[in-house]
């Protein structure tokens, strides 16, 4: 009885993938056996909110990031440090994430804060602490999904695992002008627990009020705008990385999704 299970731990590091001893990753939404998997690629996809495709996913009042932020804020789901999704950020650390540059370090000394401040020093000291980033501020994720072909059905899948937030490199309030990641989520508990019957997790038909869509079809049907940034390889590195001219890199993302597209296709050739 022990084989299988080593079968499975050794094809999750082979692949990335967090396969439960039954053969079936624990991230997916709808799971493929591993045994009728025959072929596969991770690819890790960026999302600019700010195009006019993405917009659904990013109106006002109903931003897929306003929902991840109250998420993690009312303890509905769990944010992680990185895409691996093994080290859990706690609600404290996940607010000093989203800390602006504007919130200034206060002291934690009442009677300091009362002599500064005055008898309404709490209310002061507690807004200054709350400063952050608000939804609309964050306005760049990346997708980390797998791309695989199911031999039991002949239908390739794309099969988002993890989504992750940054502080965008090109906001005024980003001193570093770096992309800052905030938090990574798993799809499946977010799709789940934040996108199902949920009446703000909205993909607003910007053409037909009566047409809008709940943000768990809309993944499904793939209604948003992205680029490939990286395509699984052996040394782990990023489209930017393979490619010394920055404008050769730019459309390697093309050529990726190309590639992908072609495969699919060209297997019903033979």
């Amino acid at each position: 009885m022990k084989k299988p299970i080593l079968t499975f731990a050794l094809m999750s590091i082979a692949t990335g993938m967090t396969f439960a001893q039954d053969g079936y990753n624990e991230l997916s939404v709808r799971p493929v056996h591993t045994s009728d998997i025959m072929y596969q690629k991770t690819v890790v996809r960026a999302l600019d909110l700010r195009e006019k495709q993405n917009a659904p996913i990013f109106s006002r009042n109903r931003e897929i990031t306003a929902l991840l932020i109250n998420g993690v804020d009312n303890g509905l789901i769990k944010a992680y440090t990185n895409d691996s999704l093994v080290s859990q950020l706690t609600s404290v650390e996940f607010s000093k994430k989203l800390a602006s540059p504007n919130a200034l370090d206060v002291s934690e000394d009442t009677i300091d804060s009362y002599l500064e401040y005055g008898a309404e020093w709490r209310s002061i000291v507690e807004s200054m602490k709350s400063e952050r980033y608000t939804a609309r501020d964050l306005y760049q994720l990346e997708f980390k999904e797998n791309v695989l072909f199911d031999k039991q059905r002949s239908k390739m899948y794309y099969d988002i695992q993890t989504i992750t937030v940054y502080i965008p490199a090109d906001h005024p309030m980003n001193k570093k002008g770096i992309q800052i990641p905030v938090a990574s989520f798993s799809y499946k508990e977010v799709s789940e627990k934040l996108f199902k019957d949920n009446p703000k997790a909205i993909w607003y038909n910007t053409e037909n009020d009566q047409s809008n869509k709940n943000l768990a079809d809309a993944f499904d049907l793939r209604l948003f705008s992205s680029y490939i940034i990286k395509v699984s390889n052996a040394n782990d590195k990023y489209l930017t990385d393979l490619y010394a001219d920055p404008n050769i890199a730019v459309m390697a993302s093309s050529w990726a999704a190309s590639a992908l597209m072609e495969y699919e296709h060209h297997l019903w050739e033979y």
